[in-house]
């Protein structure tokens, strides 16, 4: 496994009680086979990309990558799922904090990808980590629109 599963075990480790299952190892792959060449990970963490916070077996990876956010959930029998935001797509993102854990959801162009049973202690992070990502790069999509 490469940066990415690193990434998520230090979230892990920072945040212990975000609710994730044991196949962290297979979410992560799923997000590596799919980086594009020239693609640097920036930011990984572990969630249930759900919208309902009892239910805790939909555990996802995120990945904040230098040119877009990878969200990549291995099946359970075969297959996976795969998620891409670009900057352009992205919309707004909302912080939710409850009593035991917190909940984002990331409004995009085509869908709004809820994720919960987060730490709720990792809200800020996870916040700052997507928010100044995407403020920067879609200031690159206007400059180029301009010219």
């Amino acid at each position: 496994m490469g940066s990415v599963y690193e990434h998520v075990m230090n979230f892990k480790k920072k945040y212990p009680r975000t609710v994730t299952w044991y196949r962290l190892k297979k979410h992560s792959d799923v997000i590596e086979r799919h980086l594009n060449p020239g693609e640097e990970v920036l930011y990984a963490f572990a969630g249930q990309k759900n919208d309902n916070p009892l239910d805790f077996f939909s555990t996802s990876i995120i990945c904040l990558t230098n040119k877009r956010i990878l969200i990549g959930q291995k099946r359970f029998l075969f297959g996976y799922s795969l998620s891409s935001i670009t900057p352009d797509l992205f919309n707004d993102m909302e912080i939710y904090r409850g009593i035991f854990w917190g909940k984002i959801t990331i409004d995009t162009v085509k869908e709004v990808v809820v994720l919960t049973n987060l730490d709720k202690k990792s809200l800020p992070e996870i916040e700052t980590n997507i928010s100044e990502f995407m403020m920067k790069e879609k200031q690159k999509y206007a400059q180029v629109k301009q010219d």
